[in-house]
């Protein structure tokens, strides 16, 4: 059965969030202590962007600018893709690969209610894998099938 973005994948999440107008300096420290590689950047109720690492690293690291002196807003991605609670991983995991990003909003009628990561993804489908090969050896040892070449 194939597994859903909620309740499979994101579950209660406790999200962290910033507005365009914090500083970089700010978000890479909440970002750090809480061991995440991306917020979601709001105004009020309403997602306008995505910070990531690779935000960090490509638009300010790379041109040379201070985190303290720039706000989220000038190196955010805007208008980020969401996905919705009852998408299949698969589909998130091919929206990832072909918008080359590692996280995902999930939304449900414009309210932000989770951010699936690639690590996220990762982790449903090794569970996944590892009940097949659980469920076809199960199958084979019951078949008599087990101890064939």
């Amino acid at each position: 059965m194939p597994r859903h973005i909620v309740p499979d994948v994101v579950n209660k999440q406790d999200l962290s969030s910033l507005t365009p107008k914090d500083t970089v300096l700010k978000a890479a420290k909440l970002m750090t202590s809480r061991k995440i590689g991306a917020l979601l950047i709001m105004e009020e109720e309403e997602l306008v962007g995505i910070l990531s690492e690779r935000d960090i690293a490509g638009r300010l690291v790379a041109e040379g600018k201070s985190p303290d002196g720039t706000l989220i807003g000038e190196i955010m991605t805007p208008k980020p893709e969401t996905i919705g609670p009852k998408a299949s991983v698969m589909d998130a995991l091919q929206r990832m690969q072909e918008g080359g990003f590692r996280h995902l909003p999930v939304e449900v009628d414009g309210k932000v209610i989770g951010m699936v990561s690639i690590r996220d993804i990762y982790a449903a489908v090794r569970e996944d894998l590892e009940e097949a090969v659980l469920e076809r050896e199960a199958f084979i040892s019951g078949s008599g099938l087990a101890g064939l070449p």
